[in-house]
């Protein structure tokens, strides 16, 4: 039997990089996806590679984190109950903002609210609409992917590097939060270097070969969301 069989799990971000692969993965892996991402062309062409594939059939929503308030997250709450039949196993939060690596000095408040927004604030809304689904789940994983500057900060990350360590103080929150319930887990993975778009734009010196494939990270994407994780909840954990 394939490792996610039976599973329904959200992956945001999923129009491209580590979103679409990750969420491919997962559908290869027999998991029912659900996708979220802004641009809808790109996610549209996500879920007809997956439907061509023979893989289970997923759902496509074209939403906004950037703009979307605690109405909105609950609107999208109740229409993926309604479409899966208030299923959930899992979130896997790969949508993220970056824009540029700068000091200080030309880094602005909206450049910092809209981090804040897409890497720290929409995970938070998201998971909290999302809960009554996951508690209903036999085996529920929330995964935040995160950044290493989010534990070591260096110049010129700045709001960047703040907004992913924000997002590792709320995963242990949750975790914590959590224990009375086990049947839930929240964790961070850091993929590292890997030939991303964000990472591209991050490290432009690096070459291709200095840089890990998806493939080589998909496995521990699958395995946290899997029932083989059950029982580690809280952890940063770096692929």
């Amino acid at each position: 039997m394939s490792a996610l069989h039976n599973k329904t799990i959200i992956v945001t971000g999923a129009s491209q990089g580590l979103g679409e692969q990750t969420a491919k993965a997962y559908a290869a892996a027999g998991a029912t996806v659900v996708l979220i991402a802004r641009h809808q062309k790109r996610m549209e062409k996500v879920y007809d590679d997956i439907v061509a594939a023979g893989y289970p059939e997923p759902f496509a929503i074209c939403f906004d984190l950037l703009s979307a308030e605690d109405k909105e997250f609950d609107q999208l709450a109740a229409t993926i109950a309604e479409a899966t039949q208030g299923k959930l196993d899992g979130i896997v939060h790969c949508a993220s903002y970056f824009n540029a690596l700068s000091p200080l000095d030309f880094q602005t408040v909206a450049d910092w609210v809209k981090l804040y927004r897409i890497n720290t604030v929409a995970p938070m809304g998201l998971t909290r609409a999302m809960l009554p689904l996951l508690k209903e789940s036999a085996d529920a994983s929330v995964i935040f992917v995160g950044e290493s500057h989010g534990e070591t900060p260096k110049a010129y990350w700045g709001g960047f590097g703040a907004s992913k360590t924000a997002l590792n103080y709320l995963c242990k929150v949750i975790a914590d939060e959590w224990e009375r319930f086990p049947n839930l887990r929240a964790n961070v993975l850091v993929p590292g270097p890997i030939n991303s778009p964000q990472r591209i734009k991050s490290h432009p010196g690096e070459t291709k070969n200095e840089r890990k494939n998806y493939e080589d990270v998909l496995p521990q994407f699958i395995w946290w969301v899997s029932q083989e994780s059950q029982g580690r909840s809280g952890e940063i954990v770096y692929l």
